[in-house]
């Protein structure tokens, strides 16, 4: 074997595909503005950073662009990596390269996880790639040419690259990504985040945050950038503090981005971070609210969400410019007969559009499987693996033997989703969004960027405006917030064009869930769940007693 270490080594970086069906994957919005994919895959440009700079790297995005042999022949080491919805797609990546003699290098949050599933691989770079790119670095030196690599010590943040933001086209994405925290200082039960990066949470420096920044800027980056963080203001203190230096060195910049993030519903209790967070031109943040009940987020360990009304949350949020988004989950033990109006309920009057509404999935090494793991409650057969028809927990999840009968749970999330996406209920929260922002937008697009985005208005017009499912309530919602509250129109039509995914998407997950839900009629629950256990299970009959 030739040295792969220090010669012009031929790297390239793949990023396999993730389900047109997934929630993030909304392909008809991106057709709409001009891109390809939602969002440009930051790990792997971190991992080419971290590699010998010497290499000669490319990179490929299967969501993006198709990838010929002509490209697996030309490397002399291929890296892959990602979460558990890509498993598949990354299996299968695998042995076509194999199938070419190509070695290959696997990494990533799914991979770390259950490091078995993917022993085809010849390298498992596991954890942070801080710690563990540099160990599998010094046996590529010696010519080793298999190992895995794993280590339980956290990457020292300020120590970290900056990702290699030049391998990518920024016109094929709608949004770049950025980090600045690792881990999340709460502790909910289902959660991974805090398994993978700990409760601690570590930080980029402020300065390190504006060379990347800077580093785009330069690149001829302009739009939109998203703060990746689990939990962005997992330290309240250093995220104003760094706010405070983006403010300045955008206002100097003439504001080039604008932003988009992740935090915990108690970011409204804040007036201070709200404020900042508009100055630098936050858009939207996706909130962790998970369910509408407080028993059940108490029994989670979601006690940050405990006794805050989500619709005063949300509010609150808009009234700085800020479009809430929210991840809810259905399935927990516990909920009550009327989980699913609560949560139809509560989504309608918050007004959140945007629900990602998925089924509880436990996912490797978490406190939840532990537990469902010692109860005999977790589904072997179905753990680990995702099948062919699965593409996030949208439609993977209650991998285990739930106290509620398995159908109702289903049936309660037909309901669900069936209610809050249909055109009149999505457009009503749409007109309560735009009508209650008080957007203070700050970055200006280019002449040639207003043409685009000029063109996506009239398709977006094309497609919802003229649509028989849609049409009328396009037409209504737009000419009320028009005259209503002229500002929040971008906000209305950027969320009409999101419903045209959220319908096809919907679809696809209600066939999905139905006929999961007819092959249950066919057995008893009670044998479903010793084949997936492998043994008998005596279900608590009694909600356990919980003090909020």
């Amino acid at each position: 074997m030739r040295d792969l270490f220090t010669g012009p080594t031929k790297c390239l970086l793949v990023q396999t595909k993730f389900s047109a069906f997934s929630f993030w994957n909304y392909q008809d919005v991106c057709e709409i503005v001009g891109a390809k994919y939602p969002a440009a895959p930051l790990g792997l440009l971190t991992v080419a950073a971290l590699l010998p700079q010497q290499w000669i790297f490319r990179l490929v995005d299967e969501n993006v662009e198709y990838l010929p042999d002509e490209q697996l022949l030309w490397a002399d080491i291929i890296c892959t990596g990602g979460m558990l919805p890509q498993q598949k797609s990354m299996l299968e990546f695998i042995r076509r390269a194999h199938e070419l003699e190509r070695l290959v290098v696997v990494g990533g949050p799914d991979p770390t996880s259950q490091p078995g599933l993917y022993h085809e691989a010849d390298f498992l770079v596991l954890g942070e790639g801080e710690i563990t790119i540099p160990m599998f670095l010094r046996d590529l030196e010696v010519g080793i040419t298999s190992g895995t690599y794993a280590s339980a010590e956290r990457a020292n943040m300020l120590e970290s690259v900056i990702p290699r933001y030049d391998l990518i086209r920024f016109r094929d994405y709608i949004m770049i990504g950025m980090q600045f925290i690792r881990g999340c200082p709460f502790n909910c039960e289902f959660c991974d985040v805090i398994e993978l990066f700990g409760r601690i949470p570590r930080f980029k420096t402020n300065e390190q945050i504006l060379r990347e920044l800077q580093t785009l800027y330069d690149l001829g980056y302009r739009g939109h950038i998203d703060m990746v963080d689990d939990n962005f203001i997992g330290n309240k203190k250093k995220v104003k503090e760094l706010l405070k230096e983006i403010k300045v060195w955008t206002k100097e910049r003439k504001y080039p981005f604008y932003f988009t993030t992740e935090a915990s519903v108690n970011l409204a209790d804040d007036d201070e971070l709200l404020q900042l967070m508009q100055d630098c031109d936050f858009r939207y943040v996706f909130l962790g609210i998970e369910t509408p009940e407080n028993e059940i987020l108490a029994l989670n360990n979601k006690n940050q969400n405990v006794n805050k009304p989500i619709e005063d949350a949300v509010s609150k949020i808009l009234s700085y410019g800020m479009v809430s988004n929210g991840g809810y989950i259905v399935g927990f033990d516990h909920e009550s007969p009327q989980i699913a109006s609560n949560m139809i309920n509560s989504i309608q009057e918050s007004g959140i559009c945007m629900a990602m509404i998925g089924l509880l999935y436990a996912l490797p090494n978490t406190q939840l499987t532990r537990r469902l793991e010692d109860e005999g409650r977790l589904f072997h057969l179905a753990a680990k693996t995702v099948s062919d028809s699965d593409i996030d927990q949208m439609t993977s999840g209650l991998n285990f033997a739930t106290l509620v009968p398995r159908s109702e749970v289903l049936k309660n999330y037909i309901e669900i989703l069936g209610s809050v996406y249909t055109p009149a209920n999505y457009y009503r929260r749409v007109i309560y969004t735009s009508l209650n922002i008080r957007p203070a937008y700050r970055h200006k697009p280019s002449f040639f960027t207003w043409l685009i985005y000029m063109r996506s208005f009239l398709r977006v017009c094309k497609k919802a405006g003229f649509s028989k499912e849609t049409g009328l309530h396009y037409w209504m919602m737009f000419f009320r917030i028009l005259f209503r509250n002229p500002k929040g129109v971008e906000v209305a039509v950027n969320l009409a064009a999101m419903f045209i995914h959220f319908q096809k998407q919907k679809a696809y997950i209600l066939a999905s869930v139905n006929n999961t839900l007819a092959v249950m009629e066919n057995k008893s629950e009670k044998s479903f769940n010793k084949h997936m256990t492998g043994k008998s299970i005596q279900k608590p009959a009694l909600v356990p007693e919980v003090h909020c």
